[in-house]
């Protein structure tokens, strides 16, 4: 809809019914203005899921949705309903859309489309390095061959040394750091959709849940980004108290492409940060955010060393 259009001003009865329509659409509304709404389009602006300033920027947000319409319909949903939900509310209610498209068409699409993963090699290391240094806690994502990415290994061990922070009121600092050239390239590719069922997925999210805990320690978080962060590796961060992302940082949700919506806690984290609209615009289209329009949004809190 194009705010800034139309001369007839509605009544307040209309105005208000819809308001009611957009908050219930079984599909992604977008707001097209320059800047200078109507007073009927302010009056309607933030109840829609995107909004652009510009008719090019329409274009990858309607292509986003003709490709994934289930799983852009299910994320415009579940980031209105979360907006009304506290933290654990919206984690679970995250993890149950992100259960059902996993038993979607739409996933499993994108399975059939990909080629059988390569046979993944022992990492010789531990996926994630955990010291202790009198008050300090220090994490650091440890699978720099992978940029990082976020197995079901790395993800247990940042549980367990997230509970070890949550536990001990001592550790007054928990820092968050990635090795090599990439913070985090999101979840594991080669282990999506790897689990025997949609609902025990859910279980282990219910039980092995990163974003809970770095949320629970979160005025004590500090979380150092750069290279790319994609997926988990920008969901996460920003459940923190304090981000800082190097220049060369960038921000990516890619999960629509896959027929899903962010699984590590995303829709939860992020909209309180940039907000429901920004984060709808991430999520629908891929974008890619540098460092400098991540501080601008407040994705970020600072950029450069700390």
């Amino acid at each position: 809809m194009d705010l800034d259009a139309g001369d007839v001003a509605p009544s307040a009865d209309a105005l208000d019914a819809a308001r009611a329509t957009l908050a219930v659409l079984p599909c992604p509304s977008v707001a097209l203005h320059g800047g200078s709404p109507t007073p009927a389009g302010a009056a309607l602006l933030d109840r829609f899921d995107v909004s652009v300033e510009r008719e090019a920027e329409l274009a990858p947000v309607l292509d986003a949705v003709a490709r994934a319409p289930l799983a852009a319909m299910a994320l415009v949903q579940l980031l209105r309903q979360s907006a009304h939900l506290d933290l654990h509310q919206g984690l679970i209610a995250e993890s149950l859309v992100y259960s059902t498209l996993q038993s979607g068409p739409e996933f499993a699409a994108w399975r059939a489309g990909r080629p059988p993963p390569p046979r993944a090699e022992a990492n010789p290391e531990p996926a994630v390095l955990v010291r202790r240094c009198g008050d300090r806690l220090h994490l650091t994502l440890n699978r720099p061959d992978r940029h990082n990415a976020f197995s079901a290994e790395m993800r247990d061990a940042v549980v367990e040394g997230l509970q070890l922070a949550v536990s001990d009121a001592s550790i007054r600092e928990v820092r968050i750091d990635g090795a090599g050239s990439s913070f985090c390239s999101g979840g594991d590719l080669g282990e999506f959709g790897s689990l025997p069922d949609p609902a025990t997925a859910h279980g282990i999210r219910s039980t092995r849940n990163a974003a809970r805990l770095l949320a629970a320690c979160a005025d004590r978080a500090r979380v150092f980004v750069h290279g790319a962060c994609v997926g988990a590796g920008v969901e996460l961060p920003a459940f923190a108290g304090r981000v800082v992302a190097a220049e060369d940082a960038f921000f990516e949700l890619p999960e629509l492409s896959m027929g899903l919506v962010p699984g590590a806690g995303g829709t939860v984290s992020i909209p309180r940060r940039v907000g429901r609209q920004r984060t709808a615009l991430l999520a629908l289209t891929g974008m890619r955010l540098d460092a400098g329009r991540a501080l601008r949004w407040g994705l970020v809190d600072a950029v450069g060393r700390e």
